[in-house]
């Protein structure tokens, strides 16, 4: 049973980590200080704990969230198997960890921990899900902040129900928790799945500050893959649109056809030549393979939940 606003939840913080060693002693630290600030302000449960998720990392993250577990008792440890990429090793926390009310965040304390405190309130208000976003880009470069406001315009446009720059950082009740348990996808992009539980919701804002330590674990090459992954686990817009070009490109030919046909017949401007004939050949030959490959895309997203695999393996919890 979910407590009521006069009760203090059980926080979980669930923090997802790939070789974060050089920022989690910082975390760690952080995080235990602002715990500890809300336990003794009343507003959680003295039992709330701090859940770090080791998604296969190759350095030294995992022996030192073992050292964190056995030092402090507000601190747990759960490794993957295996590096699993961070929304299953996200998922992996969210459904193993205990609590009336579970806070994720990332671990480079990018994210206003501050907030956390506005989640909880907007949870005794009576919001089963509270998203945190970005109040603005400031600390972006000018293409990241170009190409991540286009791609939420594209998302929205596709009918994808996304919180505009909210990313994974968001507070989720015991009842979500378990309505999200009952998803089943393979292709886990969790900005769009949260919103279809259509539980009551909230927004706070806050500023992102540059990373604590390290480095980012998200290339271009990730973020690339993330968006396409965005996309087409929730929105069959791109098949439509190669339905249209294929109208469109049928309907160009049949002009052209039109128009070869006039200049040869009643015209004497027709030029033998080559590019006629390439031309074409070209652009019809690139409208297929792209076709082909947006197709493709949602044939491997078919095959990949036809095999039903398990999203994760847990290896150890501390």
């Amino acid at each position: 049973m979910t407590p009521g606003p006069a009760s203090k939840p059980n926080l979980a913080i669930v923090i997802p980590c790939y070789n974060e060693e050089e920022v989690l002693p910082i975390t760690v630290e952080v995080m235990l200080a602002k715990v500890t600030d809300l336990i003794k302000r009343d507003k959680i449960s003295a039992a709330s704990q701090i859940f770090f998720i080791d998604d296969g990392s190759k350095d030294q993250t995992w022996s030192l969230i073992q050292q964190y577990a056995e030092k402090h008792q507000a601190v747990r440890g759960i490794k993957l198997s295996r590096n699993k990429g961070h929304q299953n090793a996200l998922l992996a926390g969210l459904m193993t960890a205990e609590g009336d009310i579970l806070v994720s965040i990332d671990a480079d304390l990018q994210d206003d921990i501050d907030v956390i405190e506005q989640m909880i309130a907007r949870y005794a208000d009576g919001c089963d899900v509270v998203y945190a976003a970005r109040a603005k880009r400031q600390t972006d470069t000018a293409f990241k902040k170009m190409t991540a406001e286009l791609y939420y315009a594209i998302l929205h446009k596709m009918g994808v129900n996304v919180v505009f720059n909210h990313a994974d950082y968001r507070l989720l009740s015991r009842k979500a928790i378990e309505s999200l348990r009952t998803f089943s996808e393979v292709n886990l992009f969790l900005r769009g799945i949260v919103p279809l539980l259509g539980y009551k919701s909230d927004t706070v804002f806050y500023d992102r500050a540059q990373r604590a330590a390290g480095e980012s674990k998200y290339p271009i090459r990730k973020m690339l893959a993330f968006a396409i992954e965005g996309i087409t686990s929730f929105s069959n817009v791109p098949l439509r649109l190669i339905t249209f070009l294929g109208f469109s490109v049928s309907v160009f030919a049949f002009a052209m056809i039109f128009w070869v046909g006039w200049i040869k017949f009643f015209t004497d401007t027709a030029v033998p030549g080559w590019a006629s004939i390439l031309i074409p050949m070209f652009f019809l030959g690139g409208v297929q393979l792209l076709s082909l490959g947006v197709i493709g895309e949602y044939i491997a997203k078919i095959y990949m939940e036809t095999k039903r695999r398990p999203a994760y393996f847990i290896d150890k919890v501390v």
